[in-house]
Protein backbone atom coordinates (compact mmCIF):
# COMPACT_ATOMS: atom_id res chain seq x y z
CA UNK A 1 0.00 0.00 0.00
CA UNK A 2 1.28 3.29 -0.79
CA UNK A 3 0.76 6.82 0.92
CA UNK A 4 -1.34 8.76 -1.45
CA UNK A 5 -1.17 12.65 -0.75
CA UNK A 6 -4.31 14.40 -1.78
CA UNK A 7 -4.07 17.74 -2.83
CA UNK A 8 -5.94 20.52 -5.25
CA UNK A 9 -4.78 20.07 -8.80
CA UNK A 10 -2.28 21.69 -11.52
CA UNK A 11 -2.99 25.63 -12.17
CA UNK A 12 -0.93 27.62 -14.00
CA UNK A 13 1.72 25.55 -14.48
CA UNK A 14 2.76 24.40 -11.33
CA UNK A 15 1.18 20.58 -9.64
CA UNK A 16 -1.46 22.82 -7.26
CA UNK A 17 -3.14 25.81 -7.20
CA UNK A 18 -2.59 26.20 -3.53
CA UNK A 19 0.63 27.09 -1.51
CA UNK A 20 0.06 24.78 1.35
CA UNK A 21 -0.19 21.56 -1.28
CA UNK A 22 2.80 23.15 -3.32
CA UNK A 23 4.47 22.28 -0.10
CA UNK A 24 3.95 19.28 0.94
CA UNK A 25 4.22 18.15 -2.97
CA UNK A 26 8.11 19.72 -2.58
CA UNK A 27 8.50 17.89 0.58
CA UNK A 28 7.35 14.66 -0.87
CA UNK A 29 9.43 14.61 -3.73
CA UNK A 30 12.78 15.61 -2.39
CA UNK A 31 11.87 13.22 0.70
CA UNK A 32 9.84 10.28 -0.86
CA UNK A 33 11.37 7.33 -2.85
CA UNK A 34 8.58 7.79 -5.78
CA UNK A 35 7.66 4.26 -5.44
CA UNK A 36 6.31 4.87 -1.94
CA UNK A 37 3.43 7.29 -2.43
CA UNK A 38 1.26 8.61 -5.26
CA UNK A 39 -0.28 11.88 -5.88
CA UNK A 40 -4.12 12.57 -6.22
CA UNK A 41 -5.62 15.92 -7.34
CA UNK A 42 -8.97 15.51 -5.09
CA UNK A 43 -9.66 19.06 -5.20
CA UNK A 44 -11.95 17.87 -2.75
CA UNK A 45 -11.54 18.99 0.78
CA UNK A 46 -14.61 16.80 1.92
CA UNK A 47 -12.35 13.63 0.90
CA UNK A 48 -10.10 13.89 4.20
CA UNK A 49 -12.00 13.49 7.62
CA UNK A 50 -10.87 17.35 8.32
CA UNK A 51 -12.23 19.06 5.29
CA UNK A 52 -8.70 20.14 4.35
CA UNK A 53 -6.06 19.84 1.40
CA UNK A 54 -3.23 18.78 1.32
CA UNK A 55 -4.28 15.63 3.09
CA UNK A 56 -2.19 12.42 3.61
CA UNK A 57 -3.50 9.22 3.28
CA UNK A 58 -2.51 5.42 4.43
CA UNK A 59 -4.73 2.54 4.51
CA UNK A 60 -7.42 4.38 6.99
CA UNK A 61 -4.90 7.26 8.61
CA UNK A 62 -5.64 10.58 7.11
CA UNK A 63 -3.01 13.43 8.14
CA UNK A 64 -3.98 17.09 7.18
CA UNK A 65 -1.65 19.74 6.72
CA UNK A 66 1.66 20.55 6.48
CA UNK A 67 3.68 20.88 9.33
CA UNK A 68 1.57 17.64 10.72
CA UNK A 69 1.97 15.83 7.27
CA UNK A 70 5.74 16.06 7.80
CA UNK A 71 5.58 15.29 11.22
CA UNK A 72 3.99 11.62 10.54
CA UNK A 73 6.07 11.10 7.46
CA UNK A 74 9.45 11.42 10.15
CA UNK A 75 8.11 8.89 12.63
CA UNK A 76 6.03 6.70 9.73
CA UNK A 77 9.81 6.65 8.29
CA UNK A 78 11.63 6.39 11.41
CA UNK A 79 13.93 9.61 10.26
CA UNK A 80 14.72 8.51 7.43
CA UNK A 81 12.20 10.80 5.42
CA UNK A 82 13.15 13.58 6.98
CA UNK A 83 14.89 16.81 5.52
CA UNK A 84 15.29 18.41 8.61
CA UNK A 85 17.58 15.76 10.62
CA UNK A 86 21.01 17.80 9.98
CA UNK A 87 19.86 21.06 10.90
CA UNK A 88 21.41 22.10 14.69
CA UNK A 89 19.60 24.03 17.62
CA UNK A 90 20.00 27.41 16.21
CA UNK A 91 18.94 26.31 12.48
CA UNK A 92 15.54 24.80 13.52
CA UNK A 93 15.32 27.59 15.50
CA UNK A 94 15.22 29.82 12.54
CA UNK A 95 12.99 27.42 10.31
CA UNK A 96 10.34 27.79 12.33
CA UNK A 97 10.14 31.36 12.49
CA UNK A 98 10.74 31.86 8.98
CA UNK A 99 8.56 29.24 8.19
CA UNK A 100 5.50 31.50 10.28
CA UNK A 101 7.13 34.20 8.41
CA UNK A 102 5.91 32.88 4.91
CA UNK A 103 2.90 31.84 5.51
CA UNK A 104 1.53 34.41 7.18
CA UNK A 105 3.17 37.33 4.53
CA UNK A 106 2.88 34.91 1.86
CA UNK A 107 -0.65 34.07 1.91
CA UNK A 108 -1.47 37.84 2.13
CA UNK A 109 0.17 38.29 -0.92
CA UNK A 110 -0.98 35.28 -2.63
CA UNK A 111 -4.71 36.42 -1.23
CA UNK A 112 -4.51 39.34 -3.23
CA UNK A 113 -2.94 38.30 -6.30
CA UNK A 114 -5.28 35.83 -7.01
CA UNK A 115 -8.37 36.62 -5.44
CA UNK A 116 -8.84 40.02 -4.42
CA UNK A 117 -7.38 41.48 -7.70
CA UNK A 118 -11.02 40.90 -9.72
CA UNK A 119 -8.58 41.01 -13.20
CA UNK A 120 -6.80 38.19 -11.92
CA UNK A 121 -9.28 36.37 -10.08
CA UNK A 122 -12.33 36.77 -13.01
CA UNK A 123 -9.82 35.94 -15.75
CA UNK A 124 -7.58 33.46 -14.28
CA UNK A 125 -8.34 32.49 -10.73
CA UNK A 126 -11.60 31.46 -11.29
CA UNK A 127 -11.04 29.50 -14.57
CA UNK A 128 -8.56 27.41 -13.16
CA UNK A 129 -10.61 26.08 -10.86
CA UNK A 130 -13.25 25.85 -12.88
CA UNK A 131 -10.94 22.91 -14.73
CA UNK A 132 -10.23 20.90 -11.49
CA UNK A 133 -13.59 20.83 -9.97
CA UNK A 134 -16.76 18.72 -10.87
CA UNK A 135 -20.09 19.71 -10.49
CA UNK A 136 -21.30 21.14 -7.71
CA UNK A 137 -17.97 21.84 -6.16
CA UNK A 138 -17.05 24.49 -9.22
CA UNK A 139 -19.89 26.87 -8.40
CA UNK A 140 -19.83 26.78 -4.70
CA UNK A 141 -16.52 26.73 -3.66
CA UNK A 142 -14.43 29.20 -5.98
CA UNK A 143 -16.82 31.98 -4.23
CA UNK A 144 -16.39 30.15 -0.93
CA UNK A 145 -12.24 30.43 -1.49
CA UNK A 146 -13.04 34.28 -3.00
CA UNK A 147 -14.62 35.32 0.12
CA UNK A 148 -12.78 33.88 2.78
CA UNK A 149 -9.37 36.03 0.92
CA UNK A 150 -11.81 39.13 0.80
CA UNK A 151 -11.96 38.50 4.29
CA UNK A 152 -8.67 37.89 5.73
CA UNK A 153 -7.05 40.98 3.95
CA UNK A 154 -9.76 43.36 4.60
CA UNK A 155 -8.55 45.13 7.17
CA UNK A 156 -5.44 46.26 5.18
CA UNK A 157 -7.77 48.55 2.69
CA UNK A 158 -6.93 47.05 -0.62
CA UNK A 159 -10.52 46.66 -1.85
CA UNK A 160 -9.90 49.45 -4.33
CA UNK A 161 -7.99 46.02 -5.87
CA UNK A 162 -11.23 44.59 -6.61
CA UNK A 163 -13.05 46.11 -8.84
CA UNK A 164 -16.79 44.30 -7.79
CA UNK A 165 -16.06 45.96 -4.71
CA UNK A 166 -15.20 49.46 -6.66
CA UNK A 167 -18.44 49.08 -8.78
CA UNK A 168 -20.57 48.81 -5.12
CA UNK A 169 -18.79 51.95 -3.46
CA UNK A 170 -20.36 53.15 -6.58
CA UNK A 171 -23.89 52.17 -6.37
CA UNK A 172 -23.92 53.50 -3.09
CA UNK A 173 -22.95 56.66 -3.93
CA UNK A 174 -25.18 56.74 -6.57
CA UNK A 175 -27.96 55.73 -4.35
CA UNK A 176 -26.55 58.58 -1.60
CA UNK A 177 -27.07 61.25 -3.94
CA UNK A 178 -30.20 60.22 -5.11
CA UNK A 179 -31.51 59.87 -1.37
CA UNK A 180 -31.36 63.86 -1.21
CA UNK A 181 -34.29 64.52 -3.32
CA UNK A 182 -32.80 67.15 -4.98
CA UNK A 183 -32.11 65.12 -8.33
CA UNK A 184 -34.01 62.86 -9.73
CA UNK A 185 -31.96 59.46 -9.48
CA UNK A 186 -32.21 58.40 -13.37
CA UNK A 187 -31.12 62.19 -13.85
CA UNK A 188 -27.93 61.55 -11.61
CA UNK A 189 -25.04 60.66 -14.25
CA UNK A 190 -22.43 57.57 -13.24
CA UNK A 191 -19.04 57.59 -13.58
CA UNK A 192 -17.77 56.47 -16.82
CA UNK A 193 -14.38 54.71 -15.97
CA UNK A 194 -12.75 52.02 -18.28
CA UNK A 195 -11.13 49.42 -16.29
CA UNK A 196 -7.91 51.14 -17.45
CA UNK A 197 -8.25 53.96 -15.83
CA UNK A 198 -9.88 51.99 -12.57
CA UNK A 199 -6.56 50.04 -12.72
CA UNK A 200 -4.45 53.00 -13.32
CA UNK A 201 -5.73 55.35 -10.18
CA UNK A 202 -6.10 51.78 -8.17
CA UNK A 203 -2.22 52.35 -8.81
CA UNK A 204 -1.63 55.33 -7.82
CA UNK A 205 -3.64 55.11 -4.61
CA UNK A 206 -2.31 52.11 -3.82
CA UNK A 207 1.66 51.78 -5.00
CA UNK A 208 3.14 52.97 -1.59
CA UNK A 209 1.30 50.33 0.56
CA UNK A 210 2.16 47.15 -2.03
CA UNK A 211 5.44 48.52 -2.24
CA UNK A 212 5.88 48.37 1.86
CA UNK A 213 3.86 45.40 1.98
CA UNK A 214 6.03 43.09 -0.83
CA UNK A 215 9.24 44.49 -0.15
CA UNK A 216 8.76 43.65 3.64
CA UNK A 217 7.76 39.61 1.86
CA UNK A 218 10.69 39.52 -0.32
CA UNK A 219 13.94 41.87 0.85
CA UNK A 220 14.10 39.39 4.07
CA UNK A 221 14.21 36.00 1.99
CA UNK A 222 16.31 37.32 -0.64
CA UNK A 223 18.77 38.96 2.61
CA UNK A 224 19.05 35.18 4.05
CA UNK A 225 19.10 33.30 0.77
CA UNK A 226 22.47 35.54 -0.18
CA UNK A 227 24.49 33.68 -2.68
CA UNK A 228 23.62 30.17 -1.36
CA UNK A 229 21.90 27.50 -2.85
CA UNK A 230 18.99 27.12 0.01
CA UNK A 231 17.54 29.24 2.78
CA UNK A 232 19.53 27.66 5.48
CA UNK A 233 22.15 25.93 3.43
CA UNK A 234 26.10 26.92 5.13
CA UNK A 235 27.52 25.18 1.70
CA UNK A 236 27.34 24.33 -1.63
CA UNK A 237 27.10 20.97 -0.25
CA UNK A 238 24.10 21.16 2.07
CA UNK A 239 20.27 19.80 0.78
CA UNK A 240 17.56 21.91 1.28
CA UNK A 241 14.92 22.04 4.36
CA UNK A 242 11.31 21.79 5.01
CA UNK A 243 11.74 25.74 4.88
CA UNK A 244 12.65 25.33 1.26
CA UNK A 245 9.88 23.46 0.61
CA UNK A 246 7.51 26.39 2.40
CA UNK A 247 9.30 28.71 0.60
CA UNK A 248 8.58 27.34 -2.81
CA UNK A 249 5.03 26.83 -2.03
CA UNK A 250 4.05 30.82 -1.67
CA UNK A 251 6.99 32.07 -4.09
CA UNK A 252 5.92 29.60 -6.86
CA UNK A 253 2.34 31.07 -6.77
CA UNK A 254 4.04 34.95 -6.83
CA UNK A 255 6.39 34.20 -8.95
CA UNK A 256 4.99 31.58 -11.56
CA UNK A 257 1.38 32.61 -12.78
CA UNK A 258 0.76 34.33 -16.16
CA UNK A 259 -1.76 37.05 -14.79
CA UNK A 260 -4.09 39.61 -16.63
CA UNK A 261 -2.69 41.96 -13.61
CA UNK A 262 1.03 40.43 -13.03
CA UNK A 263 1.92 43.64 -9.93
CA UNK A 264 3.12 40.26 -7.80
CA UNK A 265 5.24 38.96 -10.01
CA UNK A 266 7.08 42.20 -11.42
CA UNK A 267 7.64 43.04 -7.49
CA UNK A 268 9.44 39.92 -6.34
CA UNK A 269 11.13 40.25 -10.11
CA UNK A 270 12.56 43.81 -9.11
CA UNK A 271 13.11 43.53 -5.40
CA UNK A 272 14.08 39.74 -5.26
CA UNK A 273 16.15 38.37 -8.30
CA UNK A 274 17.86 35.99 -6.44
CA UNK A 275 15.02 34.98 -4.82
CA UNK A 276 13.56 34.35 -8.19
CA UNK A 277 16.12 32.65 -9.40
CA UNK A 278 16.26 29.95 -6.39
CA UNK A 279 12.34 30.04 -6.96
CA UNK A 280 12.99 28.34 -10.54
CA UNK A 281 15.53 26.50 -9.85
CA UNK A 282 13.79 24.73 -6.55
CA UNK A 283 10.27 24.29 -8.97
CA UNK A 284 12.35 22.67 -11.77
CA UNK A 285 13.64 20.02 -8.85
CA UNK A 286 11.01 19.62 -6.95
CA UNK A 287 8.26 19.86 -9.85
CA UNK A 288 10.39 19.13 -13.31
CA UNK A 289 11.50 21.32 -15.72
CA UNK A 290 8.21 21.11 -17.69
CA UNK A 291 4.58 22.99 -17.26
CA UNK A 292 2.40 20.98 -14.79
CA UNK A 293 -1.09 19.92 -17.16
CA UNK A 294 -4.44 19.21 -15.64
CA UNK A 295 -4.25 16.20 -18.04
CA UNK A 296 -0.94 14.90 -15.59
CA UNK A 297 -3.56 14.91 -12.76
CA UNK A 298 -6.50 13.63 -14.84
CA UNK A 299 -5.33 11.96 -17.21
CA UNK A 300 -1.45 10.46 -16.52
CA UNK A 301 -1.44 7.66 -18.94
CA UNK A 302 -2.24 9.81 -21.92
CA UNK A 303 0.72 12.35 -21.32
CA UNK A 304 4.49 11.67 -21.02
CA UNK A 305 5.76 10.60 -18.38
CA UNK A 306 5.91 13.68 -15.17
CA UNK A 307 8.53 13.09 -12.52
CA UNK A 308 5.59 13.32 -9.97
CA UNK A 309 3.64 9.84 -9.38
CA UNK A 310 0.28 11.33 -10.47
CA UNK A 311 -2.65 8.79 -9.29
CA UNK A 312 -6.02 10.08 -11.50
CA UNK A 313 -8.67 11.05 -8.77
CA UNK A 314 -12.06 9.12 -8.79
CA UNK A 315 -14.99 10.62 -10.27
CA UNK A 316 -18.50 11.30 -8.70
CA UNK A 317 -20.76 8.75 -9.86
CA UNK A 318 -24.42 10.02 -10.91
CA UNK A 319 -25.58 8.78 -7.76
CA UNK A 320 -23.68 10.01 -5.92
CA UNK A 321 -23.81 13.86 -7.79
CA UNK A 322 -27.91 13.89 -6.95
CA UNK A 323 -27.05 12.66 -3.19
CA UNK A 324 -24.95 15.38 -2.94
CA UNK A 325 -25.81 17.45 0.39
CA UNK A 326 -25.59 20.69 -2.25
CA UNK A 327 -27.86 19.67 -4.60
CA UNK A 328 -30.45 20.23 -2.01
CA UNK A 329 -28.35 23.37 -0.12
CA UNK A 330 -30.96 25.53 -0.63
CA UNK A 331 -33.82 23.71 1.62
CA UNK A 332 -31.04 22.26 4.12
CA UNK A 333 -29.56 24.04 7.13
CA UNK A 334 -26.01 24.10 5.47
CA UNK A 335 -23.76 26.92 5.53
CA UNK A 336 -24.25 28.22 1.94
CA UNK A 337 -25.20 32.16 1.34
CA UNK A 338 -28.74 33.09 -0.25
CA UNK A 339 -26.89 33.58 -3.46
CA UNK A 340 -24.81 30.06 -3.67
CA UNK A 341 -27.98 28.59 -2.59
CA UNK A 342 -30.16 30.37 -5.38
CA UNK A 343 -27.01 29.13 -7.98
CA UNK A 344 -27.17 25.46 -6.68
CA UNK A 345 -30.81 25.30 -7.37
CA UNK A 346 -31.26 27.28 -10.22
CA UNK A 347 -28.36 24.37 -11.61
CA UNK A 348 -30.40 21.47 -10.24
CA UNK A 349 -33.74 22.75 -11.98
CA UNK A 350 -31.54 23.20 -15.36
CA UNK A 351 -30.27 19.79 -14.81
CA UNK A 352 -33.67 18.16 -14.11
CA UNK A 353 -35.46 19.91 -17.43
CA UNK A 354 -32.38 19.20 -19.12
CA UNK A 355 -33.14 15.23 -18.08
CA UNK A 356 -37.06 15.70 -18.85
CA UNK A 357 -36.33 17.20 -21.88
CA UNK A 358 -34.17 14.19 -23.04
CA UNK A 359 -36.85 11.99 -21.39
CA UNK A 360 -39.63 13.35 -23.58
CA UNK A 361 -37.10 13.48 -26.78
CA UNK A 362 -36.55 10.12 -26.33
CA UNK A 363 -40.40 8.95 -26.30
CA UNK A 364 -41.53 10.98 -28.65
CA UNK A 365 -38.76 9.93 -31.23
CA UNK A 366 -39.49 6.14 -30.08
CA UNK A 367 -43.46 7.28 -30.58
CA UNK A 368 -42.86 8.72 -34.52
CA UNK A 369 -40.34 5.90 -34.84
CA UNK A 370 -43.07 3.29 -34.30
CA UNK A 371 -46.11 5.09 -35.78
CA UNK A 372 -44.09 5.43 -38.99
CA UNK A 373 -43.79 2.00 -39.10
CA UNK A 374 -47.02 1.21 -37.99
CA UNK A 375 -48.45 3.58 -40.83
CA UNK A 376 -46.10 1.90 -43.42
CA UNK A 377 -46.93 -1.85 -42.20
CA UNK A 378 -50.86 -0.56 -42.58
CA UNK A 379 -50.45 1.18 -46.11
CA UNK A 380 -49.04 -2.19 -47.24
CA UNK A 381 -51.93 -4.19 -46.06
CA UNK A 382 -54.01 -1.78 -47.73
CA UNK A 383 -52.98 -1.89 -51.15
CA UNK A 384 -52.23 -5.56 -50.64
CA UNK A 385 -55.78 -5.79 -49.74
CA UNK A 386 -57.30 -3.73 -53.11
CA UNK A 387 -54.91 -5.97 -54.86
CA UNK A 388 -56.45 -8.98 -53.57
CA UNK A 389 -59.92 -7.19 -54.36
CA UNK A 390 -59.13 -6.61 -57.83
CA UNK A 391 -58.17 -10.08 -58.66
CA UNK A 392 -61.10 -11.26 -56.95
CA UNK A 393 -63.26 -9.22 -59.30
CA UNK A 394 -61.36 -10.40 -61.98
CA UNK A 395 -61.91 -13.85 -61.11
CA UNK A 396 -65.54 -13.12 -60.94
CA UNK A 397 -66.02 -11.69 -64.07
CA UNK A 398 -64.04 -14.37 -65.38
CA UNK A 399 -65.89 -16.91 -63.93
CA UNK A 400 -69.32 -14.93 -65.07
CA UNK A 401 -67.86 -14.97 -68.71
CA UNK A 402 -67.53 -18.68 -68.73
CA UNK A 403 -70.68 -19.92 -66.59
CA UNK A 404 -72.23 -17.29 -70.13
CA UNK A 405 -70.44 -19.20 -72.65
CA UNK A 406 -71.61 -22.79 -71.00
CA UNK A 407 -75.51 -21.59 -70.88
CA UNK A 408 -74.68 -19.80 -74.67
CA UNK A 409 -73.55 -23.27 -75.70
CA UNK A 410 -75.89 -25.59 -74.07
CA UNK A 411 -78.76 -23.24 -75.60
CA UNK A 412 -77.66 -23.50 -78.78
CA UNK A 413 -77.21 -27.42 -78.68
CA UNK A 414 -80.84 -28.02 -77.13
CA UNK A 415 -82.26 -25.78 -80.11
CA UNK A 416 -80.17 -27.57 -82.73
CA UNK A 417 -81.83 -30.81 -81.29
CA UNK A 418 -85.24 -29.60 -81.55
CA UNK A 419 -84.65 -28.90 -85.17
CA UNK A 420 -83.84 -32.59 -85.66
Amino acid sequence: MKLQLHVWGPAFGLPSIDAQCLATVAYCSLALPRQAWELVATSDPSVSPTGELPALQYGSVWVSRFRNIVDYLRQYSQGEWDLDQELDESKKADKFAFSSFIESRGQTLIDLSLYVSSQNYYGNTSPAYGNLLQWPNQWILPPKLHSAAKARTGHLGFSSLDLQALEEQREREHSAAAATGQVPKNLIPRPRDTVSTLLGRTAKQDSFRIDALTSEFFEPLEAMLGQKPFLLASDETDLPSSLDCIALGYLALALIPELTFPWLRDAMRAKAPLLSAYTERLRQRCFGSESVEVAHAFAPQSVPPSPLPWRAPGRISLAAVWEHPAVNAAESDSDLSEKEKEIVSTYADSQKKDMYLSIATVVAGTAALVGYVMHTGLLSLAVQGDDEEEEAEEDIVQNDAAFDNVVATDFLSSANLSQI
